[in-house]
């Protein structure tokens, strides 16, 4: 309502103000005495009354800068993907938007997508091969997660095999170290039977059980998806669902057959539903005034308005 007001003052600035007189009855003092015309009248100073005007109306509205924190907790679920990277992983036997992809690359896609859906949990991912690595320690911090995830792939450099016994011990063990976890599962992948590691995978089940520790197993592949026998010898042994059936039922947990896409985006999805839980976020919020700072500007610009309309230089003769 306050802004209204310059509207009189925009109509009346470039109006031509009274001329100056003055009455005398004798011509010797126009020497020392001169006119000041106002063609315009506040041509100048106007411009200042409406910047005193506007920063008033803002000052009045009351601005604040508004900052709002939200105080995320984790869940209390703490997750850890095991995920095999050895040589078999590589075979394309996936489609993806019409594109045959290996079975990396879709476990890595299904992956992301599911750590995504879970932004308070924590979760740490362990690649392993002929042995484990650790990619990423379990955390919060998804964003750098992911990126590690992305640079998950076989590598040949890597101890080939398949350690499953030994990836499930790894994973149990990080996970034994939250004291703080309401749930702690293990999300294994791979298309392998254990031929590596010093640990068979029914003794770190049972191990994993005894830590409370559930180890959902993941089978990977099809069934026509076999490796060339120059890369692997037996390659009856590339698949071993009872094994992984074993380990889901002894942990608690369950076993799923992955043969395409569909079914691991399927699976990971169950995994989802079946590990809730309800989290509290506390949302925070810091306002700062700012009506401060145009209350100073408004008087700075009405004294700069009244030395200008009152001041004046000094008259110059005719």
């Amino acid at each position: 309502m306050l802004l209204l007001a310059i509207i009189p003052v925009v109509l009346l600035r470039n109006r031509a103000g009274t001329q100056n007189s003055i009455v005398f009855s004798s011509l010797s003092i126009l020497g020392t005495l001169g006119s000041k015309p106002r063609n315009l009248a506040g041509a100048f100073a106007s411009s200042f009354l409406i910047l005193t005007i506007t920063a008033a109306a803002i000052a009045l509205a009351r601005p604040q800068l508004s900052n709002t924190y939200t105080e995320r907790k984790a869940s209390g679920i703490d997750i850890v993907v095991a995920m095999d990277v050895s040589t078999s992983m590589e075979i394309d036997d996936f489609i993806i938007n019409g594109r045959r992809v290996d079975r990396t690359t879709a476990a890595r896609l299904v992956v992301r997508n599911f750590i995504q859906q879970r932004p308070n949990d924590r979760i740490g991912l362990i690649p392993f091969a002929g042995q484990p690595y650790q990619e990423s320690p379990i955390t919060l911090e998804h964003d750098w997660l992911l990126s590690k995830l992305d640079s998950v792939r076989p590598n040949q450099e890597l101890s080939q095999g398949t350690a499953i016994g030994s990836a499930i011990a790894a994973s149990a063990v990080r996970l034994d170290k939250r004291e703080d976890s309401k749930s702690r599962i293990i999300i294994l992948i791979t298309d392998g039977s254990n031929n590596s590691g010093r640990m068979s995978p029914i003794t770190a089940a049972e191990l994993a059980k005894e830590l409370g520790i559930r180890v959902y197993t993941v089978a990977i592949g099809t069934k026509e998806g076999r490796l060339p026998n120059f890369k692997q010898r037996f390659p009856s042994q590339e698949f071993d669902t009872k094994t992984l059936e074993q380990i889901a039922e002894i942990t608690d947990a369950q076993y799923y057959r992955a043969k395409s896409t569909e079914d691991l985006q399927s699976t990971f999805s169950t995994i989802d539903q079946l590990e809730k839980t309800e989290v509290k976020r506390n949302v925070i919020t810091e306002k700062k005034d700012l009506h401060f700072y145009f209350i100073v500007a408004a008087i700075s610009f009405l004294l700069i308005y009244i030395v200008l309309t009152t001041f004046t230089v000094p008259p110059s003769p005719n």
